[in-house]
Formats: C-alpha cells, sequence, structure tokens
C-alpha cells in the first residue's frame, strides 16, 4: 500500500521493494505492471535516479522521492524512452498508469509505504 501523507489519498495495491542492485537493474522490464515497485537508491542524486523503459511492455507512471519521501519529480514513462528527474531523488516509485492520479501526488507531498 501507498499513501500519499499530505493529502490522506492511499493506493491499495500490492508494493514490492527493490533495494539490490540486481532487483533495481531488472526493475520492471519483460513483466506485467500490477503492483508498484520502489527503486531504493544508494545515494540521493539526478543521475542514479534516472530510468529508461527499455524492454518494457506498456507505460507506468514514475514519482521520485528525495530522501524525506517528498514528490520531486513525477513522470509517465513510456516503453524505449529515457527519463531523467528534475531534482535528486532517493527512491523512485515504479506502478501502473493511475498511480499519479490515485495518489492525487503533486511535488512536495509526502509518500510512504
Amino acid at each position: 500500500m501507498l499513501r500519499n501523507d499530505t493529502k490522506g489519498k492511499v493506493w491499495t495495491g500490492e508494493v514490492c521493494i527493490a533495494d539490490t542492485f540486481l532487483k533495481r537493474f531488472l526493475g520492471l522490464m519483460f513483466r506485467r505492471v500490477t503492483y508498484a515497485l520502489i527503486l531504493v537508491l544508494p545515494t540521493e542524486t539526478r543521475t542514479n535516479a534516472s530510468i529508461h523503459g527499455f524492454f518494457m511492455r506498456e507505460p507506468i507512471d514514475v514519482i521520485f522521492l528525495d530522501s524525506e519521501r517528498r514528490v520531486v519529480d513525477m513522470t509517465l514513462l513510456k516503453p524505449w524512452h529515457v527519463y531523467l528527474p528534475k531534482r535528486p531523488a532517493r527512491y523512485v516509485v515504479e506502478g501502473p498508469v493511475g498511480l499519479i492520479s490515485a495518489l492525487n501526488a503533486e511535488e512536495g507531498d509526502v509518500i510512504t509505504w
């Protein structure tokens, strides 16, 4: 479950944590996106938080969070595209299209799991 603590909105889907290099590397490639994946990055940077849609089957919603879990950027990532967040991020939340709207997420909101 993901929660927008700022607005009290909840997304009740399954959440998985990718806290190793291999889990982050594989991400959602080659998978149907039915859950949210939280990438836990070793440091808070823009470069480490960049993502790609290579080998993705469908678009995904992506939310970038800083070390305090505040939203610093969001995007709809399409297959075979690359995205570099506007600001440094420590966590990247990848999920099905509609995740951002279900949480009513905006920059500055606090997202927890």
